[in-house]
């Protein structure tokens, strides 16, 4: 056991989802599309769910007066948890949401015929396809940043893009696929040089890493709850606060609202504007428990253990002739890999019989795959639950896969 390692491993037993319906371990290499649930969080949504259940920001009641002040703690929580001030943040369904919700509004204001949006090869559908709809929709276009040969965001080539022509930025902070991380401090000057906003795909980061966003200096970031150990069906978008403030409505309805009327309706201000109907309640409250929970470990504790992990995985992959790795030997938690001669869902299926649990596919990174060569990868992603016993589980299930195809 590694000394990075032994703070960590005492906290498997908080997530029930590892064990499998035998009863044996269940090696859960798939954290990067959603980290299992610890204890502590499926205690808080069963709580809000029971005794402390009502709806918030209308009942003169107390308990909904009590739910409603858990549900605003959850916000300042969820805000602090990146640095941000609780006025600054709007829960969304998902980080998928808080994009197509910048697109919807700040884009369809700022963004026109002629205009520029900067991505890169490496981006998720989910920061692609809401920019190309708003390009479609106002006549503006799209160029695509290129990676460098370890699977980073070539900033070098970013900065020779760049024009005054450009008014956005939106590039990832941590590839779901590579694990590269972003210097997102250098992107963010790049793209302030030219006078475009810059959006964050957080997704990767916030379970990895430390964010401050007052530091990064972004203009949005987007994140999940579910990535973060927390709840599905909720996320988060943090914007500057000016540039919030700016924003129209993105949907209409209840607890948006200042006052409607049939000749007209104003509307609250943010983030209230952005959270028309009856919110994620329970959902809110267990996403602050899971900041709670990665707050009291440390995530440069979390980074150290999985950077160590990686490292184990990656030495013991490169091992074998047959392997091809992607992405950088830093990644952040994440492993992607193709065995010469074994589809990925192949792999995948095999691993399964063995309680291994990895993702196959293109991992919504379509465009990714197109530059690799590649249809598909295997990917092995870690979370802090993960240990050596996971990586050497894998490598077991590779080798009698690799019997098993001859």
């Amino acid at each position: 056991m590694s000394v990075t390692e032994a703070p960590l491993l005492a906290r498997k037993g908080d997530f029930p989802g590892l064990t499998s319906a035998s009863g044996d371990a269940w090696h859960y290499l798939d954290s990067a599309a959603t980290a299992q649930k610890p204890q502590a969080v499926i205690d808080a949504m069963t709580r809000a769910l029971g005794v402390d259940y009502a709806t918030v920001h209308r009942g003169v009641y107390a308990r909904s007066a009590e739910m409603t002040l858990a549900y605003e703690a959850a916000r300042r929580t969820v805000a602090a948890f990146v640095g941000g001030r609780e006025d600054e943040l709007v829960f969304t369904r998902g980080a998928t949401e808080a994009i197509n919700l910048v697109a919807a509004t700040w884009g369809d204001v700022n963004i026109g015929a002629g205009d520029r949006i900067l991505l890169s090869q490496l981006e998720h559908h989910s920061n692609i396809v809401p920019w190309q709809m708003l390009a479609e929709r106002k006549g503006a276009a799209i160029d695509i940043c290129p990676i460098t040969g370890d699977g980073r965001i070539d900033l070098d080539a970013a900065e020779a893009m760049l024009t005054p022509a450009h008014k956005l930025v939106a590039l990832a902070h941590v590839s779901n696929v590579l694990g590269s991380v972003l210097d997102v401090e250098r992107a963010v000057k790049l793209a302030h040089s030219v006078g475009a906003k810059i959006l964050i795909d957080g997704c990767q980061a916030v379970p990895r890493l430390p964010v401050d966003v007052a530091a990064l200096g972004c203009d949005f970031y987007a994140f999940s709850a579910h990535k973060l150990y927390g709840p599905t069906a909720i996320g988060a978008l943090w914007a500057r606060g000016e540039i919030l403030g700016d924003m129209p409505p993105y949907q209409g309805g209840g607890a948006m609202i200042d006052k409607v009327s049939f000749d007209g309706t104003t509307y609250a201000p943010p983030p209230q504007r952005f959270e028309a109907g009856t919110p994620a309640i329970t959902e809110a409250v267990a996403f602050a428990a899971a900041c709670d929970y990665v707050s009291a470990i440390g995530l440069d504790a979390i980074h150290a253990h999985e950077t160590a992990l990686v490292a184990q995985m990656r030495d013991a992959l490169g091992r074998m002739n047959d392997v091809t790795l992607f992405g950088p030997e830093d990644a952040a938690g994440i492993v992607s890999f193709l065995i010469d001669g074994i589809h990925p869902h192949d792999l995948g299926t095999i691993l399964d019989e063995e309680n291994v649990a990895i993702r196959a596919g293109h991992h919504c990174a379509q465009p990714l795959m197109e530059h690799l060569g590649v249809p598909a990868t295997a990917r092995a992603s870690f979370g802090l639950y993960s240990d050596e016993a996971d990586v050497a589980a894998l490598i077991r299930g590779i080798e009698r896969t690799k019997r098993i195809f001859g």
